[in-house]
């Protein structure tokens, strides 16, 4: 019934255009925090920071700054949200908390509870919303608007606890979809599986009987995914089985290195579409096919800018204490900051960790850059995962070849330092090419600061390829396979640890 999809698209049409007519500044930006403030003035947090006496003050956004300190989670939890978990009410939102997001992290870091307000779920919900209405920009036929929408993230068997339910913030989010939405939906009730391969095997014999014409998830799953099926029904491409399948919402992790590969699995041309969904909230989407992701400045998050250089973080990535703190309206563009955000979940001026760089301060549109604790600078080479996935994507392009994973590490050496790369490819690399000097001399065309250090105390490069499987494997070994789970690209305190687990996958 292809009138079905021409009516929505142009029903999409009409939202879109009437949602464009709001002027996108600052003052969204003021009322979004005054709001926050009015809300939450009668909790224990809003009379620790006297909320209504703030209010009065045509300076209320000053004064909020002044007087509620900066906080991370480790601070918030200790102080606030401990007693959310035990069930308590009106600690720093109004009412009783009782879904908690896990957040995806790293093989490096233990999961947090992050949580998730019926506010907080539905303004994702509406953001939601706003992408969808997004793709009135694309050239996209009628037809496509009824097609399926296969969402690959967590399970959306929530897990019960005594006080309240937990789970990724993807299979959260997925289990309270609106009514309308299911028909859309995918993979159905294969989304309540757990484990991770059971719930790929499933989606694998279902796969010929969906129709589907856009996908989510972080790119390495998806990848995964779509190789299954391609090998599973003896395909050369995923639209042998998906010709309608035209659009792929990506976040988590930067798509650079995982496009050249992910191409190949394609039999016609896509768009991507990069969003900005945290366990804290859905804060950017890319709204322009040719643009980079917009924050949601009017949807229940208020934010604020550290810019992220040596005057605001130790070289461990840790805050200082009084950083300099920008609004949206003081930022600049191609300067990296570290994002605080406060909302309408109960945090308050919360450094999420990830720092970003506005393109367009003007559309307020930036990019993710890399986590304020996941970069290298043992001796102010000040390497940053912007830098290092720059790199590794050039170098593949360079050499075609597929380098799906890569994380590096600093180390000792001979009383100096160095780099140790684990370059995750299953493509051959010719030996007559000098992949560690090649690196070297990217990295330091890409950073000038490195390449002052190489000259110095960063004495030596250090290079190991190994399979792609050893990177998942280790994922799997964690606990962390599948959903929004991803590799680091700094290998930290469990340097040591993944080292020797590599070793049985070298030749």
């Amino acid at each position: 019934m292809a009138i079905v999809g021409t009516i929505l698209q142009e029903v999409i049409k009409k939202k879109k255009n009437s949602l464009e007519k709001k002027h996108l500044n600052y003052a969204l930006q003021q009322e979004t925090l005054y709001n926050l403030l009015s809300k939450s003035k009668n909790t224990e947090f809003g009379q620790d920071y006297r909320f209504s006496e703030m209010l009065k003050s045509a300076g209320f956004v000053s004064e909020f700054q002044k007087n509620v300190p900066v906080f991370d989670y480790e601070k918030l939890y200790t102080a606030y949200w401990h007693k959310l978990l035990e069930g308590k009410s009106n600690i720093t939102w109004p009412g009783k908390i009782r879904y908690f997001g896990l957040t995806s992290g790293t093989s490096n870091d233990s999961s947090k509870r992050v949580p998730l307000s019926r506010d907080m779920i539905k303004s994702i919900r509406r953001t939601g919303i706003r992408q969808l209405l997004s793709l009135a920009e694309l050239d996209l036929p009628p037809y496509f608007f009824e097609k399926s929408v296969l969402m690959l993230g967590g399970s959306t068997t929530l897990v019960k606890m005594e006080k309240y339910f937990e789970g990724d913030l993807s299979g959260i989010i997925a289990s309270r979809l609106p009514f309308w939405f299911n028909s859309f939906y995918k993979p159905g009730i294969i989304a309540r599986e757990r484990d991770w391969n059971t719930k790929i095997e499933k989606i694998v014999k279902k796969a010929k009987d969906w129709d589907i014409g856009g996908i989510s998830g972080v790119p390495a799953w998806v990848q995964i995914l779509m190789e299954r099926i391609i090998e599973h029904y003896n395909l050369k491409t995923i639209h042998d089985i998906w010709p309608n399948f035209r659009v792929y919402a990506h976040g988590g992790v930067n798509l650079a290195p995982y496009r050249k590969s992910f191409e190949k699995l394609l039999g016609k041309e896509i768009y991507y579409l990069e969003t900005y969904l945290a366990s804290e909230g859905f804060l950017a989407y890319q709204r322009r096919k040719d643009g980079n992701m917009q924050l949601v400045i009017d949807n229940g998050i208020f934010f604020e800018f550290i810019p992220f250089n040596q005057r605001n973080f130790q070289p461990d990535g840790k805050l200082v204490e009084n950083p300099e703190v920008l609004l949206i309206n003081q930022v600049r563009e191609g300067e990296d900051y570290a994002l605080l955000i406060t909302t309408n979940a109960g945090t308050w001026r919360y450094l999420i960790g990830d720092t970003v760089r506005f393109t367009s301060v003007k559309d307020f549109e930036l990019i993710i850059t890399g986590r304020t604790k996941h970069f290298l600078s043992l001796c102010g080479e000040h390497l940053s995962v912007d830098n290092m996935t720059q790199a590794i994507s050039k170098l593949s392009e360079l050499l075609n070849i597929n380098i799906k994973e890569f994380t590096v590490a600093g180390i000792p050496y001979e009383r100096l330092f160095a780099h140790k790369w684990y370059i995750g490819t299953d493509d051959k690399i010719d030996s007559t090419i000098d992949f560690k000097n090649l690196l070297d001399k990217t990295l330091s065309e890409l950073n000038d600061d490195y390449a002052v250090e190489r000259k110095a105390a960063l004495k030596n490069v250090i290079v190991e390829i190994v399979p792609v499987k050893a990177f998942y494997n280790w994922l799997k070994m964690k606990g962390k396979e599948g959903g929004q789970h991803k590799f680091p690209r700094v290998i930290g305190n469990q340097y040591t640890e993944w080292d020797e687990f590599t070793r049985q996958f070298l030749n």
